[in-house]
């Protein structure tokens, strides 16, 4: 739709009326919502909007009670959780550890996935960030648990009605013309099923799972009380911290059970996308009245999933510019605004015929206080710049090293001011002592992976397998430079100001970021499907000491 073409968009209300405008909707302004709207957003206006800021308090002080290890924890839920891990781990100990590296692992996480089932959805939520995690996760407990995401038991339609009917008020018939029975989606805390409205409008109602409030919170006390005793005995899990990782979970998950907060999170990511002039994402719009706790209307968008090739191409949509827009609007709503979805994959992007992307589920939302955001903007500094002690100072800023850390010495430690080795070079012997060492020092000085740090790194992750899926020939080192530039040149000035810089003083290092992919200035480009082949050869070296 061209800005320069007076259009008519009919806008249903909710009481049935159609009323027409002329031009863009008028609520682009408070979001990168539509061209065809089902309703007019108007922020101001919504009444469920509120009391969201004093649910986001509350959740945030029950946090400490939830992740302070009991000394009793939930007698009952406690013997379910520890009988299930048992079980899967015995199973393993006697059939699994005497297979070979690879394989001794994958039998371990598909019990551990499979015990994660049976536990219900904290734990299925759970596995289910884990899948998100290639990287900072083993590979095999990362690709067993992604089975997690399309696999989780739907609730029956009578449960959904209860539910429906509960929150919003009267009978379901009430509410809606035609609701389907079966669900388009069911994930671990709520499912997703197509509706109808009297008017006619086409919408989506994420029903949220009966009980699961309460189940979360016993839960999330059990980890607590269980984390500590996990510390270095779980073999795929042996570079966690599971305590750590239990507090990031809390923090990740409490947001996601009152359906509230997610829809303002809609409203807010819609926001930075439109105050940063981001034309290449849409947002659904949540409905101004039928957003409760449990249950939350929204507009529905049609497209394809994210990694769907022959979609794109039937649809002419250029893939390389669809990963670009990806990486640059991430980034730009984490450094800017210090808000950002916060779990990218593929069944939360679809992409519409027009080649923007509409982006789903907000349940996880990275948002950073003002200190973290620009502990962030320094991080990506410092990588661009190839500033190693900037970075850890940054890490340090964002809670993930401790606040009296010797930078210098961790620096020193890490290896990080050494010349560059390519890790292809090193034998299977060599890596796993580097890999280990690394560790073992990180630990040592207390590194923990702090909530926002986490989403970032999990987000780029999943925009990493993007570009293997999507743009594999696309040359890495040059567009690394091009999103350095594009953000030097349209937030320069603004970001070096906020870091207490001066913009003559931002120069892009290549040097730096060849550092990261472990070669040397010599090399002048590198496609991700070269990438790629690096990291195989390091996989299976590691594999041949496992």
């Amino acid at each position: 739709m061209s800005d320069n073409t007076p259009t008519e968009v009919g806008v249903r209300s909710q009481h049935g009326n159609t009323v027409r405008v002329t031009g863009s909707p008028s609520d682009l302004v408070h979001g990168a919502f539509s061209d065809q709207p089902p309703w007019l957003v108007d922020p101001s206006t919504i009444a469920w909007l509120d009391d969201v800021d004093a649910l986001r308090t509350t959740t945030q002080r029950r946090l400490p009670s939830l992740i302070r290890p009991p000394r009793i924890p939930p007698v009952r839920r406690a013997i379910t959780v520890v009988g299930h891990l048992a079980r899967g781990l015995l199973g393993w100990l006697v059939f699994g550890r005497r297979k070979d590296g690879p394989d001794r692992r994958a039998d371990l996480s598909r019990r551990m996935r499979e015990a994660a089932e049976r536990l219900g959805p904290t734990y299925i939520k759970l596995g289910q960030i884990i899948s998100s995690g290639e990287g900072l996760f083993p590979s095999e407990l990362v690709a067993e648990f992604a089975k997690c995401r399309d696999q989780v038991p739907a609730e029956t339609f009578a449960v959904v009605r209860r539910v429906v009917e509960s929150e919003l008020g009267g009978s379901l018939e009430t509410h809606f013309a035609r609701f389907e029975r079966e669900p388009i989606a069911a994930a671990s805390i709520a499912q997703v099923h197509a509706a109808r409205l009297h008017d006619g409008t086409e919408v989506v109602v994420k029903v949220q799972r009966p009980t699961v409030d309460e189940l979360v919170h016993d839960d999330l006390r059990v980890m607590a009380w269980l984390s500590p005793f996990l510390v270095g005995r779980i073999p795929v899990a042996s570079l966690a911290n599971p305590p750590a990782l239990v507090e990031v979970f809390a923090q990740t998950i409490s947001e996601e059970l009152d359906f509230r907060i997610e829809a303002a999170n809609m409203l807010d990511v819609a926001k930075v996308f439109t105050d940063l002039g981001q034309t290449q994402f849409v947002v659904p719009r949540p409905h101004p009245q039928m957003v409760t706790r449990r249950v939350l209307v929204m507009e529905r968008l049609d497209g394809f999933r994210f990694d769907d090739l022959d979609s794109y191409e039937e649809h002419n949509v250029d893939t390389q510019a669809v990963v670009r827009a990806g990486m640059i609007g991430f980034m730009e709503g984490a450094l800017i605004h210090g808000v950002f979805h916060g779990d990218l994959h593929g069944g939360n992007l679809y992409v519409r015929p027009d080649g923007k992307t509409a982006l789903l589920d907000f349940g996880i939302t990275g948002r950073m206080s003002e200190a973290r955001r620009l502990a962030f903007v320094r991080l990506l500094i410092g990588g661009m710049m190839n500033d190693p002690v900037g970075q850890l100072a940054a890490m340090r800023d964002l809670g993930a090293l401790p606040a009296d850390t010797d930078l210098e010495v961790v620096a020193k430690d890490l290896g990080l001011l050494d010349e560059i080795i390519d890790p292809t070079t090193l034998t299977p012997e060599q890596l796993t002592e580097e890999l280990q060492r690394v560790v073992k020092a990180l630990l040592s000085y207390g590194a923990r992976m702090p909530k926002e740090l986490m989403l970032f790194v999990k987000n780029m992750v999943f925009l990493d397998g993007a570009i293997a899926r999507l743009a594999p020939d696309l040359d890495l080192l040059a567009e690394i430079a091009h999103v350095a530039t594009y953000f030097a040149t349209t937030h320069g000035t603004r970001l070096a100001a906020e870091v207490g810089m001066k913009v003559e003083e931002y120069a892009f290092d290549p040097d730096g970021v060849r550092a990261a992919f472990g070669v040397d200035r010599s090399v002048e480009q590198m496609t991700y499907r070269e990438l790629q082949e690096r990291r195989d050869i390091i996989r299976r070296r590691l594999q041949q000491r496992a």
